[in-house]
């Protein structure tokens, strides 16, 4: 067994809030993008 074993790593919430953005914010734009050109892809 290792001498940290059981213990918790913690990871700074700041941290957190800047991955779900670098991830979120172009899904975003992506998702955004596609509602926009939906009309056109059936027709519209």
């Amino acid at each position: 067994m290792s001498a940290r074993e059981g213990q918790e790593r913690r990871v700074p919430p700041v941290l957190i809030v800047l991955a779900w953005l670098w991830v979120g914010v172009p899904f975003a734009y992506g998702l955004w993008q596609l509602l926009l050109k939906l009309p056109a892809l059936f027709g519209g």
